[in-house]
């Protein structure tokens, strides 16, 4: 039996998504917001509350001490202390010199040496040429000096110093007596000019053993001051090519061995030379000249 009166159909709710809804979902499906959400915002708000505890100076001055106390508890463990220097390569006397130019004192950490500067005093001083430092197994700085090899005597107003290859000083010397086996060059700038002066000695050829030294000319060229008082003018240019013709003329004439004071051979195509006094008399008595002194 139905009832009198009729009930109203119920409206259905609508499963769909109101627009506002359904724009939010879709922006949140967008792979930039949500990766803002799910790490952005995190590592915001991290960052914030990094920032808040560091703006408070009893934080950082805590936080600075403790990194402080762990590198000096890292530096001063047992295998970086060096408690010994060995210097290696050189000589007893510039050893002592470089151990006193090191200033390290020892035993200390390796982090608190400074090689770089270590090694910049060290190859400040004359007799070297290079320095290596390094730290060794053990506990050793290993120092390895290059030393200069002087190759000869510049002899100046102030006295005698050895020079290296390139012309820079060695150390002092007393006497020339002292390296009779080095060659002797004299004159201003005649350090800067060593490496011309070894290709000369080079090429000198039979008249190594008569030479008594190296003379440089006006800061140019240099004179080959040879024993019996005899002297060689090389040129500016060249030098080497004029002492190889001058060999090869003594080779076919035998000049050297003559009564010559100097032979001139700035002039590449005519030699100049100077007789002495005895010779150019003889020559010109031969010549049928004579001069104003045996006239009277």
């Amino acid at each position: 039996m139905q009832p009198l009166t009729a009930r109203r159909p119920t409206a259905r709710r609508d499963p769909a998504p109101s627009r506002w809804a359904y724009r939010l979902q879709r922006v949140m499906l967008t792979p930039h917001l949500r990766l803002l959400i799910r790490v952005g915002i995190p590592v915001f708000a991290g960052l914030g509350l990094v920032a808040l505890y560091f703006a408070q100076e009893e934080n950082r001055a805590a936080v600075v001490g403790a990194i402080d106390d762990l590198r000096q508890q890292f530096e001063a463990r047992p295998e970086f202390r060096v408690s010994l220097a060995s210097v290696e390569g050189a000589s007893p006397e510039l050893a002592a010199a470089v151990r006193a130019k090191l200033d390290v004192k020892l035993p200390m950490s390796s982090f608190d040496i400074d090689l770089d500067a270590a090694r910049g005093r060290i190859e400040a001083l004359d007799a070297v040429k290079r320095a290596d430092l390094r730290v060794r197994s053990g506990g050793v700085l290993q120092v390895v000096i290059t030393e200069r090899e002087p190759v000869a005597i510049w002899r100046t107003e102030a006295g005698l110093t050895l020079v290296d290859d390139t012309g820079h000083r060695v150390a002092s010397l007393v006497a020339r007596t002292d390296r009779p086996d080095l060659p002797l060059i004299a004159g201003e700038g005649a350090d800067s000019a060593t490496p011309e002066a070894l290709e000369i000695l080079a090429a000198a050829g039979p008249l190594a053993p008569r030479i008594r030294g190296l003379v440089r000319m006006g800061e140019r060229r240099w004179d080959i001051v040879l024993d019996r008082d005899q002297r060689l003018l090389l040129p500016a240019s060249g030098p080497v090519q004029a002492l190889e013709r001058l060999l090869a003329l003594d080779h076919a004439q035998d000049i050297m061995n003559r009564d010559i004071l100097a032979i001139d051979l700035r002039n590449e195509h005519r030699p100049i030379l100077r007789l002495t006094p005895f010779a150019l008399g003889e020559m010109r008595r031969a010549q049928g000249i004579e001069t104003v002194e045996n006239a009277l």
